[in-house]
Formats: C-alpha cells, structure tokens, sequence
C-alpha cells in the first residue's frame, strides 16, 4: 500500500492534463533567462574564488613574515637582559691594569673569552652594537643623551662621551647608546 501512495504522490507533482504548468515548469519557460542567471551566479562565484584565494595568499605572507619576525625578534627579553652582563664584562676587561694581567693572566683570558662568545652569540641571533665615536652627530633614533655639556671646539649636538654601547636586534633598536652630548663651545 506504500508503493500505491509513492505513485500518487509523483502524480500530483506532474502538471495536470488541461496544460497548466506548475510553479517548477516555469523557471524553465525561458531558457535566456536561466543561462542569464547562471551566467550572472557563475561570475558572483568566480568573484568569490578570486577574492578567497587572494585572502588566503595575503594571510600566507602574513604568516611568513611573523614567522621571520618571531624567528629574529623572539630573544629580544633574553638579549635585553644580557646587556648588563656585556656592560660589567667590558668594565671589567677595561679595568685590568697591565700590572693584574700580568698576576692573573689566565683569569683575565677567561673574563676576555666569555665576552667574546657573548658578543658572538648576539651576531648569531642578529644582535649588533652600536658603538658611536666621539665627535659623532647625535641621532635620537640611536643614541639617549645622558647630559648635555659645553666643550670647546666640538660642535652643538655631537657626542662627546659614549658611557654604555647601544644594540639593535635585526632592524629594531633594542637598547640606544648612552652618550653625552655638546651644547657647543
């Protein structure tokens, strides 16, 4: 008896004898139409495709760039918190006296070879100094002035002392170099 109600139920779905079409028969009625509509569908779906495909492309580089971006600036704590071990094994290597070199030559040697390897370590991982001379012109994107002081003969806004070396980690400064700057003569 199901069979005999599946039967009935196509029956009804199809247009009656006298020829009036039912609501599906009519979106087929013209056939420019449809093709018009497809066609109109089939670029709203290429437009998408296209757009999806230069998001996904945009987020590829994103992604790659942070990748690069983490992979060079991910130490950038670390390195920060090694600055002061530079500073104190450079002011140490500094205060040797020839005479203390002579007495504790291989002490020395260690302290000079374990500022070596740290200052190799930071080339390893893109860290370099920067280390301005005297007479140097200020640059406030690399160096903080500790003071400002008149001197002779240097010219307004050069450095007259540097009293700590600066570091950038890849093209971002990590620490400026701390110099005292002229105020002229």
């Amino acid at each position: 008896m199901s069979n005999e109600n599946d039967v009935n139920e196509e029956f009804e779905d199809m247009p009656d004898a006298e020829g009036e079409p039912d609501e599906n028969s009519q979106a087929y009625a013209d056939p420019d139409a449809e093709i018009d509509s497809l066609r109109t569908e089939n670029e709203e779906l290429r437009d998408k495709l296209l757009r999806t495909y230069a998001d996904m492309e945009n987020l590829r580089k994103r992604l790659e760039r942070d990748r690069k971006d983490a992979e060079i600036y991910g130490g950038t704590r670390l390195a920060r918190e090694l600055l002061p071990v530079h500073d104190n094994l450079k002011r140490a290597v500094e205060a040797i006296t020839e005479e203390q070199r002579e007495a504790a030559s291989s002490v020395i040697e260690g302290i000079e070879l374990t500022q070596r390897e740290l200052l190799n370590a930071f080339e390893k991982h893109k860290i370099t100094r920067i280390d301005p001379e005297m007479g140097d012109k200020f640059d406030p994107k690399l160096h903080q002035a500790m003071f400002e002081a008149p001197m002779p003969g240097v010219a307004a806004g050069c450095v007259l002392q540097v009293m700590a070396e600066g570091f950038m980690i890849g093209d971002r400064l990590l620490r400026p170099a701390q110099v005292g700057v002229s105020s002229g003569g």
